[in-house]
């Protein structure tokens, strides 16, 4: 215990006398939240929208003030013809370009069903293309419907009249769409990950650059003492870390735990653990820093933050990229916090969803860690 208490000092004293080092282990998660929080957003707000109204009426008036009712859409520019219109999308000034037809008034009037032509940017993102798409045909159909409901009534059917099927929305979680409830706990996931893998995959791998590690080698300690020596530190800057981002997200963002807290930084440890092992591991197969980062970057860090379902959906994936992220962690970890905070899930409900498949890769890792780094030694 004294050998390993020795080790754990010495990897404090290598964290603390450089306080740039520090403030950087400690501030720069914490911003890279703020920052990322706020700036990756799935809401489409005020899409610039482009009219070419050839009726001119009171009719199409009111359909345009249907669009722009909402923050979903701003009127930007009124043009004069079809050319015009499409002129403004290949611009990259609007994204949205609505064009009425000269009889649009006169067709609902007698009664002739009447198209409004409406161009997306099909070059955006195809997730926002498709939001697009039905934000716009849901404005269309509500449209018609009042339309409808109004010559109804004037024929004096109106009483009797009943629609056969009414669906009523209930959105669970996150009523009102808001994607910072979505984002923040992968955030919080991605950071931890990216923290742990590369403070425990650079710190072995620097003191063989700079000779210290055969010092430490010919003296009685195990190599396991030597390896919690390094990872324990680590593993408390971690949960530290845990902590603060939890707390910025309910300052900032509003996002709280709606389930266990206990729970969570429970099974978060067991994450970390993982990823430190997974880091280890990497640093015990480089020849260097540079080398470590390289793997890091593109073996693990790139493919978690696409694949880990962070930002996409993993279900759609071709079977090699859906399996390949199965031996991440942070994929578990991802469902984990997601399912506790926003959820609020008991732990049983993610035992073997969730828990049992972290639990499984992180020991993977820290075994496979411990038997490389005495096969060096």
């Amino acid at each position: 215990m004294n050998r390993l208490w020795t080790i754990m000092r010495k990897e404090i004293f290598h964290i603390w006398r450089d306080p740039r080092t520090l403030a950087m282990i400690v501030l720069l998660p914490a911003l890279l939240l703020i920052l990322l929080g706020f700036g990756i957003s799935f809401e489409q707000q005020s899409v610039k929208m482009a009219v070419a109204d050839f009726s001119r009426t009171d009719s199409s008036r009111n359909l345009l003030e249907q669009f722009t009712a909402s923050n979903d859409f701003v009127y930007e520019y009124d043009v004069l013809n079809e050319d015009a219109l499409i002129d403004l999308i290949n611009r990259d000034l609007v994204d949205v370009g609505i064009l009425i037809p000269e009889g649009y008034e006169r067709d609902l009037v007698g009664g002739t069903p009447t198209d409004i032509l409406i161009y997306i940017d099909g070059s955006m993102q195809p997730t926002d293309s498709l939001t697009l798409q039905l934000k716009l045909n849901s404005i269309t159909s509500m449209v018609a419907q009042d339309m409808l409901i109004q010559k109804v009534e004037k024929s004096g059917l109106a009483s009797s009249i009943n629609l056969p099927v009414s669906g009523i929305l209930k959105t669970l979680y996150n009523p009102n769409g808001d994607s910072k409830i979505y984002m923040i706990p992968g955030l919080i996931a991605i950071l931890l990950q990216i923290q742990a893998l590369i403070l425990s995959a650079l710190s072995i791998v620097r003191e063989r650059e700079q000779g210290t590690m055969e010092q430490l080698i010919v003296t009685p300690v195990r190599s396991w003492e030597l390896m919690l020596g390094k990872i324990i530190p680590y593993l408390v800057v971690c949960i530290f870390n845990l902590l603060a981002l939890l707390w910025l997200s309910k300052l900032f963002f509003g996002v709280t735990v709606a389930g266990s807290v206990g729970v969570l930084i429970g099974l978060s440890i067991i994450f970390i653990l993982g990823s430190l092992g997974m880091g280890v591991l990497i640093s015990n197969i480089s020849q260097s820093q540079m080398q470590a980062m390289y793997i890091l970057l593109f073996v693990v860090l790139v493919p978690a933050i696409i694949l880990s379902g962070l930002m996409f959906s993993r279900e759609n994936m071709p079977a090699f990229t859906y399996w390949y992220s199965e031996l991440l962690p942070v994929t578990q970890y991802l469902e984990i916090t997601r399912g506790i905070m926003v959820r609020g899930v008991e732990a049983s409900s993610l035992f073997w969803s969730s828990t049992v498949p972290l639990l499984v890769l992180c020991v993977g890792y820290f075994t496979a860690s411990i038997l490389v780094f005495r096969k060096r030694i």
